[in-house]
């Protein structure tokens, strides 16, 4: 016979009640910090001839995909592309002009994020070294900026203080070489995107004139950039003296940005002219190999139409682009191994010339930037396809041209 002892209220009170309301303390914290982990700041750069007035913020909870306008974020003109440090202490903003202080030049904006508010402090601005700048990032130290002047043809890189203040340009490098067959875009050297290599000794530059992607030396421990051979043992790639050219793309291609598989072992570049994709293999030490041309527009399109952005997916399964024109989103799925590319589908943008896009860092959600209908379209990715649902959420803002998204507080 199994006797069965009766805890008597007053002691289960005692004894449990505290325990299971510590348990219940734990699980909301942890559902809050869940949350927590799905909220971000967007900013939205712009230009500023018209309408807008500089750099806009919202608020996304990416589990609700709730968004909450924060209003304008910082004045400044023409910030056509952002880019946030690594420590999400501050983000820097080209100010894309032909003139600034009297010289051929544009500027870059330094500012100061509070990430509950998404307010931007202003901290200073330097000449960009080259007129209209027109994309930024850092090298992998964070200690530097590094700037493609498009019509100034020339790249800079710029030293970052503690504060998180640009000082004067450290480099400026001319882009030079033989120029692409197109006499009306291609007629001097167009720097359109720059980035550093994975361990920080060579920096990446898209050049729309040239058709090419160069390659230069950067020497972190100075900010300097160099042209030159890739190692010691190599030699110089092309008759321009000391320039080494990564990767050679078609002629009237027009290279305007690019991205890298996780693992590095290939290089996506999209071609503004042609509205292409050309895929590239590093094989050993920066030596980039052609693999595949194929178009970012549907078969039988024939109108006006400029590439704009290219972004792989966090999963590295698939690859967008946006077309400027078509007025699409083209869907690549990526084979993973050997690096190539097909063409999956389009999606209209809900807008007029798509600019740049992100895909949140969740990766569920992709927002467009619509230049010309002054508004940032909200698309569901699904996640075994890769393709586009719209969430039925448009914003306005006047004139975007670039998104960033970084964790609030």
């Amino acid at each position: 016979m199994i006797h069965m002892t009766i805890i008597p209220m007053t002691i289960f009170r005692r004894l449990f009640l505290p325990l299971l309301s510590l348990l219940a303390f734990f699980s909301t914290a942890a559902a809050a910090n869940d949350s927590a982990k799905e909220k971000y700041l967007l900013f939205v750069g712009t230009y500023t001839a018209k309408e807008s007035k500089g750099i806009y913020a919202y608020r996304f909870d990416a589990a609700s995909s709730e968004l909450t306008p924060l209003g304008l974020a910082a004045e400044t003109t023409n910030p056509s592309f952002l880019a946030i440090d690594p420590n999400r202490r501050f983000l820097y903003a080209v100010n894309e002009v032909q003139n600034y202080k009297g010289a051929s030049s544009g500027a870059v904006s330094a500012f100061a994020i509070d990430r509950r508010t998404g307010q931007l402090s202003f901290l200073n601005q330097v000449a960009s070294r080259g007129a209209d700048p027109c994309y930024i990032d850092f090298d992998r130290t964070g200690k530097y900026a590094l700037v493609a002047n498009y019509t100034g043809g020339n790249v800079a890189a710029f030293p970052i203080d503690p504060s998180g203040r640009l000082g004067d340009a450290s480099s400026v490098l001319e882009d030079s070489g033989a120029l692409g067959p197109n006499q009306q875009r291609q007629d001097a050297p167009h720097a359109h995107w720059i980035e550093p290599s994975a361990h920080n000794r060579f920096v990446y530059v898209a050049d729309l004139g040239l058709d090419r992607v160069l390659i230069y030396r950067f020497d972190a421990a100075k900010g300097t950039l160099t042209k030159g051979e890739t190692a010691a043992s190599a030699k110089p790639k092309s008759t321009d003296a000391g320039t080494f050219f990564s990767a050679t793309l078609a002629p009237s291609t027009g290279p305007r940005h690019a991205a890298f598989s996780a693992n590095g072992n290939f290089m996506y570049v999209l071609g503004e002219l042609d509205s292409s994709v050309t895929v590239f293999a590093n094989d050993d030490n920066e030596k980039f190999r052609s693999l595949q041309r194929i178009s970012a527009l549907p078969s039988g399109f024939s109108a006006p139409n400029d590439a704009a952005e290219i972004v792989l997916h966090p999963n590295g399964k698939y690859l967008y682009t946006s077309n400027r024109g078509h007025d699409s989103i083209a869907l690549f799925a990526v084979d993973s191994h050997a690096g190539t590319l097909t063409l999956v589908d389009h999606f209209p943008t809900q807008g007029k010339t798509p600019r740049n896009f992100e895909i949140d860092p969740t990766g569920k959600f992709l927002f467009v930037a619509n230049q010309d209908s002054n508004s940032i379209a909200v698309f569901r990715i699904d996640q075994s396809t890769g393709r586009l649902t719209s969430t039925g959420q448009i914003l306005h803002v006047p004139e975007p041209v670039a998104l960033k998204f970084m964790p609030a507080e």
